[in-house]
């Protein structure tokens, strides 16, 4: 890994955590429903299995997956290597 000068860690935007936060919630919401609010008729129709249940700790473990994959492998992105905008001498679409 680069040192803090040239490189720095991206976690707030990258599509890992913004998957992840959004399969958490959708798994809590389910887990309580599936926890609290399923009727005899629920698990009548889904033979005896609670699929709220099962489906919302799914969700959550798939979601921490995701979690732990953006805090074990970080984003890094490094300075220098230009943006485009020709301002940055190392940037190769600097116009000459």
């Amino acid at each position: 890994m680069a040192s803090q000068d040239t490189a720095r860690v991206v976690r707030a935007f990258d599509i890992r955590t913004i998957i992840g936060a959004l399969l958490g919630i959708y798994g809590l919401v389910i887990t309580v429903v599936g926890l609290f609010f399923t009727s005899e008729d629920d698990l009548a129709k889904a033979d005896g299995a609670n699929v709220n249940l099962w489906t919302g700790i799914g969700l959550l473990v798939v979601a921490g997956g995701f979690l732990l994959w953006v805090r074990l492998r970080p984003l890094v992105v490094t300075r220098g290597t230009g943006t485009g905008t020709g301002t940055d001498p190392q940037d190769p679409m600097r116009p000459e």
